[in-house]
C-alpha cells in the first residue's frame, strides 16, 4: 500500500513541480556549465547502497573536502545553490528516487556509509524502513544549515547536537510507521513553509503519542537555535 501511495504521489508531484525543477536545473547549469544533477551515495533499507539524486547546490567535487555536513555559510555552496537550498528545491529531484523505489516520500533521511558504520544497535532499526524525503527530523531541523553555521567542525557539531535527536525521531517513525502517519508528516512538512511554529506545535503533540521523553519533546519544540548535546540512542558518553 505504501509503495502504491509513493508511486502515485511522486508521479503527480513530479508533473506539478516539473517547471520548477527544469528552471533550477537550467540555472545551475548556466552558472558554471557543469552537470546540474548530483548523485550522492547513501545507505538505504537493509543497509543497501544507492544513489540519491540532488539538484547540485555546491561547486563541482565539493565532496572532496571530506566534510559531509553542510553549514548555511559553507563556502562550497554557490549563489544559485543558496537560493535553491533556501526553498528546498534541491530536494525535489529525490522524487525520482521515490519513483525508482529506493526512497519513500516519508521516512528517515538516508545517511552516508561512514555515519551508518557508527550506528549503535538501537539505531540499526532505522535501516529496517525505507529512507525518505521528509520525516519528523526534516521538520524539526529544517534549519540544519543555520544550526551548523560558523562551526569549526560541522561534522562533529552535527554528531553532537543533531544526530542524537534525529536518530531518536527516526526510531519512533520506524516503530510506528503507517500511511496515516505518513500523511500527517507530509501535511506538517507543507505547514513548515508557512508557519513553522504551528508545525512544531502539532509535531510535538504527535510525538508525545509515542514517547514521554521530555528532553526530546523540548528539542522538537525548538525554543533554542542549537539543540543540547546528546548521545545517539544506545550509546553512552564513554563510547
Amino acid at each position: 500500500m505504501k509503495r502504491i501511495f509513493d508511486l502515485l504521489a511522486s508521479t503527480l508531484l513530479v508533473v506539478f513541480f516539473l517547471p520548477v525543477i527544469g528552471l533550477a536545473l537550467m540555472a545551475v547549469f548556466l552558472s558554471d556549465w557543469s552537470n546540474p544533477l548530483y548523485s550522492a551515495s547513501r545507505v538505504g533499507k537493509n543497509g543497501k547502497d544507492f544513489k540519491m539524486y540532488k539538484i547540485r547546490s555546491m561547486i563541482n567535487n565539493a565532496e572532496s573536502s571530506g566534510v559531509d555536513s553542510t553549514a548555511e555559510n559553507d563556502s562550497r555552496i554557490t549563489f544559485i545553490g543558496s537560493v535553491i537550498r533556501k526553498f528546498k528545491i534541491d530536494e525535489l529531484s529525490q522524487l525520482l528516487n521515490v519513483m525508482i523505489g529506493n526512497m519513500s516520500l516519508v521516512g528517515p533521511r538516508p545517511n552516508v556509509k561512514k555515519a551508518v558504520a557508527e550506528y549503535s544497535k538501537d539505531e540499526q532499526l532505522i535501516l529496517e524502513v525505507q529512507p525518505g524525503i521528509t520525516d519528523f527530523s526534516s521538520i524539526v531541523f529544517n534549519d540544519e544549515g543555520r544550526i551548523l553555521s560558523d562551526s569549526l567542525d560541522p561534522d562533529l557539531e552535527y554528531d553532537q547536537t543533531i544526530r542524537p535527536w534525529k536518530s531518536r525521531l527516526a526510531i519512533i517513525y520506524a516503530k510506528n510507521n503507517t500511511i496515516t502517519l505518513d500523511c500527517k508528516i507530509l501535511l506538517l512538512t507543507v505547514t513548515t513553509f508557512f508557519n513553522k511554529s504551528l508545525a512544531l506545535s502539532l509535531l510535538v503533540k504527535e510525538i508525545s503519542k509515542y514517547t514521554n521523553d521530555e528532553l526530546l519533546l523540548r528539542v522538537c519544540a525548538r525554543k533554542e537555535l542549537k539543540p543540547p548535546k546528546g548521545n545517539p540512542p544506545g550509546k553512552s558518553s564513554e563510547e
